[in-house]
């Protein structure tokens, strides 16, 4: 006789680099910030492809929990500003010294994307198509890499949270 055994699923071990992410609570979501306070700093890229990404937020998230102000949430919100670079923000509780400090405020709707960074564009149209859909107008978008590229291999999930602010 064949009995069929149910696994349990796999708990999802941390690689000590990037934690796991959930995506359900940034699953289309409105988010409204007044304020909110972040690290910036400026990464520089090749057709959109960051260069010394790793480099940036290894400096800056070194200084945040030298400064005991790593956020909750622990979001990096990417403002893909030209081929050629791109602006970084890092969730923080207060101010960091030696960095530069900057605040986000407004609604910003939120949509979560699966798969390689290749499908960016794509996810980007679905998003202004999502936000048309809810009757609202794009101001800003907003890209959340929620691992590196290492850890969403380990993770077997390489989740994109787009932040799309609106007017």
């Amino acid at each position: 006789m064949n009995q069929t055994q149910t696994q349990e699923p796999q708990k999802i071990q941390p690689t000590g680099c990037c934690g796991p992410f959930n995506p359900e609570p940034w699953h289309e979501k409105a988010v409204t910030w007044n304020k909110k306070l972040f690290v910036k700093d400026h990464v520089a890229s090749f057709l959109h492809i960051p260069l010394n990404f790793g480099k940036k937020v290894i400096k800056n998230m070194e200084l945040i929990e030298k400064a005991n102000a790593k956020a909750s949430q622990q979001l990096m919100l990417t403002d893909e500003k030209s081929l050629w670079g791109a602006d970084i923000y890092i969730d923080v509780s207060k101010d960091v010294p030696g960095t530069q400090m900057a605040t986000l405020s407004g609604t910003f709707l939120t949509k979560v994307f699966e798969g390689p960074y290749q499908n960016v564009g794509k996810w980007a149209q679905e998003m202004k198509e999502y936000v048309r859909g809810k009757g609202e107008e794009l101001k800003k978008q907003y890209f959340c890499y929620t691992t590196c590229p290492n850890c969403a291999k380990a993770y077997g999930k390489n989740y994109v949270v787009l932040f799309a602010q609106i007017k």
